[in-house]
């Protein structure tokens, strides 16, 4: 075993790194006290090639590992969660589909745009209704005179309603047999008619990102416009959040990382009975255990990324790293505000973001539960 990083992902970390502390890090709290997303760092992201990292250079990509993608996530989620869930959903749940299920048109016609930074796409799965169960969905598509009339609605859509939206892929009834809802999975672009897209505000966490509502009111899309097959939506949506979770892994292990930094140098800095309160071993024994669960977690999301990038099966470590980092990132963020005390409170201090910003790991993109779930399925309870 070699646990070394390549010096391309050396490159790519240092890079990120840069970027992040120079130009993400100096707004991060503005933009998430205005909860507002900012198409000029999203803009910025795809000038360093953060966007499609993995695709080939024929559709605009950067021909890049998987780990490399994650470890861009991961720099990003150190500095602003807000920041690393655009770069995130759009990599893994907007461009995923389209490269793996697209036809050689379709990849054509929208790839290169959203390697950019200039536009960007989203992944329509989660309903008022329908969450974890994701066969839940009540969203209709018929075919009628070779276009597809989609009608319902979804809910908290990642990069969904931005100025630079695009589009979304969307599930879809399109049919029932034997009783049993059949699913497809349907592209349509931003300005369809009767397809309205409404920011929602008042986040928690995430404040800098964009999330909607989507409506679909008698939207028509041409035939040309199904992704995959008629009936495999349910596949295929279900087979990018296993990819996709490794990016959430990601936003764990960077937040987990950045609110342990935070707290290491607040505890150095910090005296209080005439010593830095990083002397006092409850404090010390705070900080070692959070550097100890740090080292775990990217061993843990490494290997799975590892896994992808050989061609072998990652499903199982896949929903064990997004579980185990999305939990390290609770428990970290939890004792570093804790070690800050009174000041881990207020908005001055960075730490209470990160304590914010972890929150939605523990429940996007399957929860804690639903992993928990898929594991015990793989090791068959």
């Amino acid at each position: 075993m070699n646990f070394d990083l390549s010096e391309e992902h050396k490159m790519i970390r240092e890079t990120v790194r840069e970027f992040a502390e120079r130009e993400i890090k100096p707004v991060a709290q503005e933009l998430d006290e205005k909860a507002e997303f900012s198409v000029a760092l999203t803009k910025r992201m795809g000038e360093l090639g953060l966007f499609g990292m993995y695709l080939p250079e024929k559709y605009g990509g950067q021909e890049l590992d998987t780990l490399s993608y994650i470890i861009a996530v991961e720099e990003l989620a150190r500095i602003d969660g807000s920041q690393a869930a655009t770069l995130a959903a759009h990599n893994s749940l907007g461009i995923g589909p389209l490269y793996y299920y697209g036809t050689e048109e379709q990849k054509l016609k929208y790839l290169p745009q959203l390697c950019t930074g200039e536009a960007l796409w989203s992944f329509g799965l989660t309903e008022p209704g329908a969450g974890s169960d994701s066969r839940g969905s009540k969203t209709t598509a018929e075919l009628v005179n070779n276009q597809w009339l989609i009608n319902g609605s979804k809910i908290f859509i990642t990069n969904g309603a931005s100025s630079i939206n695009i589009g979304c892929t969307v599930q879809a009834v399109s049919s029932e047999v034997n009783g049993k809802k059949q699913f497809t999975t349907i592209l349509v672009d931003a300005e369809t008619p009767g397809f309205k897209r409404v920011a929602m505000h008042n986040k928690m966490m995430w404040r800098a990102s964009d999330t909607a509502e989507l409506y679909f009111d008698d939207v028509k899309v041409p035939k040309e416009n199904l992704l995959g097959e008629i009936g495999q939506g349910s596949k295929i949506m279900l087979a990018t959040l296993d990819a996709g979770r490794l990016s959430i892994a990601a936003m764990g292990l960077g937040a987990a990382q950045g609110a342990y930094e935070l707290a290491l140098a607040y505890a150095q800095e910090r005296k209080q009975f005439g010593q830095p309160i990083s002397k006092f071993q409850i404090n010390a024994f705070k900080l070692a255990d959070m550097a100890m669960k740090i080292e775990l977690a990217r061993n843990l999301l490494y290997k799975a990324c590892w896994l992808k990038d050989e061609g072998r099966p990652f499903g199982l470590e896949s929903a064990m790293a997004k579980l185990y980092c999305s939990e390290i990132a609770k428990e970290v963020a939890d004792e570093a505000v804790q070690i800050h005390g009174g000041y881990g409170l207020m908005k001055d201090y960075a730490v209470e973001r990160f304590y914010r910003d972890q929150r939605l790991l523990q429940i996007g993109e399957g929860t804690s539960e639903i992993q928990r779930l898929v594991i015990s399925r793989y090791i068959g309870c």
